[in-house]
């Protein structure tokens, strides 16, 4: 959860476009990209984050590149229509195609890749396995 929210009431907005920022490999030397615009709750970030640093155990650093920064609300079932918007249900990072979710640096392609098909079973939207490009 964010400390501060620029706006008291996030509203759903629609994902248009590619991702111009964050869509490079910058910290690591490996990560996945996203092919799909979507939401990923915060949940799935972290339930990522624990499955990658089981895998790498140690020996390899792993960078998470997006932030839950939208909450999502829900009214309570068998309400009433009006009495205003509900409280946050979960915070979510909204996601355009292209830009990189998490990046490892430390490991071998190979282990780079297990652990990247261990963490795109997570995500709700298509990932791909980019490398660092030679700058």
């Amino acid at each position: 959860m964010p400390k501060r929210v620029k706006h008291r009431k996030s509203q759903r907005g629609r994902i248009k476009g590619n991702a111009t920022r964050g869509n490079t490999v910058v910290f690591g030397d490996y990560g996945i990209q996203s092919l799909e615009p979507g939401w990923i709750k915060a949940t799935t970030i972290e339930a990522g984050r624990i499955a990658a640093q089981q895998y790498v155990r140690g020996q390899g650093k792993l960078y998470i590149r997006i932030f839950p920064d939208k909450s999502v609300t829900s009214t309570p079932l068998e309400t009433r229509m009006g009495k205003g918007k509900g409280e946050p249900d979960f915070w979510a990072a909204v996601v355009k195609p292209g830009t990189i979710l998490y990046e490892l640096s430390g490991v071998t392609e190979q282990q780079a890749k297990v652990c990247f098909a261990r963490l795109a079973s997570k995500m709700p939207v298509k990932v791909r396995f980019v490398e660092r490009r030679p700058a």
